[in-house]
């Protein structure tokens, strides 16, 4: 096991990794920028080193003085937490020279996986099941025009390096093909450095099933069963839950033991999660996210299993904790993602926290590293928290979530909440009826 970890993050997930290593007796090693200074992690690491000013790319991007405060203090291990650097296969190939171990997978399955290319072809021959396109990058009209009319519109362009909804357009007819190939490769070129696109079968109702995986990297792999994350607004994730409305038991088990096999064979080590779109009893892979994923505690809720205690056991050389036929999933559990943002426009709201207090009671947990007094920066993501709640089934839970939501109070700045409690007495999400068009149809309709 390890002696002593470097969390290479901030906010709600450093304190997260931060919990488990402290429950694993293992000492705690924090970076912050000049911005985070008074933040709750830093607070509570066991040392903490400034590893330049606040933005981004002069502290949590910043590889060389990562490196240099692992060496500074001795640190045998870095956890990436999620975003930033988690998902940077040079981080992790600079890490393994300096005899470092990187909590997460090798540079070379961060590079497979984070090409949407090459990816697609990886899961094709893993055996997992794709959305109809082009099989690499589309480079010209000509082409573009071939694919689109094989696979019948409408399509949707996508950047291959891309994330987040950036570079990606929907293409309804011909007319809307050219133009949309265009702009989505300017706009990857800008976000990504990379213009390259390629297309997909749009799929017009689909769900977003993700499949929580790990791999011991010795030819072993298991899942942690699914979660639904289709309440989305631009690409990006707002309402997760465990199991899936969507699915049966024969479903989740089909799509859940693929994933397990594909991990297996691809000899991956650590955490991932395979994302699909659902439609129509039809799974169709998208990406895998090689990191941990906002959402984890959803999963670990059902299962009872601590996945970053998994992920250090697995990159210390402990192997995977838990065999399949171990892995039983338990009850219903939904977050929350708690931002600092107006409830509406979803413009961030930095700021002051002039009073803080989370639900508590049977079934509740909130991961955040803000308290009363805390000023949010203005530089980085809006999320300050997120609220998960339990319960036996469904129906407890939406109970349990509406009463949490009802005694959740944050002060001084704009936040999600006012959505969430709204959300929580819709029909549509009771009753599990939606996609992942739902909320922004909702939100339209509500303006």
């Amino acid at each position: 096991m390890f002696q002593k970890i470097l969390i290479a993050n901030r906010g709600e997930i450093a304190l997260r990794v931060l919990r488990a290593c402290k429950e694993l007796g293992i000492q705690t090693v924090v970076v912050h920028s000049t911005a985070d200074a008074d933040a709750m992690h830093v607070r509570l690491a066991d040392e903490s080193v400034c590893i330049g000013p606040p933005p981004s790319r002069d502290s949590y991007l910043n590889i060389h003085q990562i490196v240099a405060a692992c060496e500074i203090t001795g640190a045998d291990a870095v956890h990436p937490g999620y975003g930033f650097l988690s998902e940077n296969a040079k981080f992790a190939d600079i890490l393994a020279a300096h005899n470092i171990t990187f909590i997460g997978p090798s540079g070379d399955h961060i590079r497979i996986m984070g090409d949407k290319i090459e990816a697609k072809r990886t899961a094709k021959r893993l055996g997992i099941p794709v959305v109809p396109g082009s099989d690499g990058a589309v480079t010209d009209q000509k082409e573009a025009r071939r694919i689109a009319a094989e696979i019948g519109y409408p399509v949707i362009i996508k950047a291959s390096a891309g994330g987040g909804g950036r570079g990606m357009k929907v293409a309804l007819t011909e007319a809307d093909l050219e133009i949309g190939l265009q702009t989505a490769s300017t706009e990857a070129g800008a976000a990504f450095g990379d213009d390259a696109v390629y297309i997909e079968k749009y799929l017009e109702k689909p769900r977003h099933i993700e499949v929580q995986v790990f791999g011991d990297g010795a030819g072993r792999g298991v899942h942690f069963g699914e979660r639904d994350c289709s309440l989305q607004r631009r690409h990006q994730k707002v309402w997760e839950e465990a199991p899936s409305p969507a699915l049966n038991a024969e479903e989740r088990a089909r799509i859940g033991n693929i994933c397990a096999k594909a991990i297996a064979d691809l000899g991956y080590s650590g955490a991932g999660t395979i994302e699909f779109l659902y439609e129509n009893g039809e799974f169709y892979f998208i990406e895998m996210n090689t990191r941990l994923q906002v959402e984890h505690p959803v999963t670990e809720a059902i299962t009872g299993i601590d996945l970053v205690h998994e992920q250090i056991r697995v990159a210390s050389g402990g192997g995977l904790s838990v065999r399949q036929e171990d892995i039983k999933f338990n009850g219903h559990a939904i977050e929350c993602r708690i931002n600092a943002e107006d409830p509406r426009t979803f413009t961030p709201s930095p700021g002051t926290i002039t009073h803080f207090h989370t639900p508590g009671g049977l079934g509740i947990r909130v991961d955040s590293g803000v308290y009363s007094g805390y000023k949010i920066p203005p530089y980085y993501d809006s999320l300050i928290g997120k609220l998960i709640v339990h319960g036996r089934n469904r129906v407890e839970c939406m109970m349990r979530l509406r009463r949490a939501l009802d005694e959740f109070v944050v002060d001084g700045i704009k936040t999600t909440l006012p959505l969430f409690r709204d959300l929580v007495g819709n029909a549509d999400i009771a009753n599990g009826d939606y996609d992942i068009h739902w909320l922004e149809k909702y939100l339209a309709k509500e303006e």
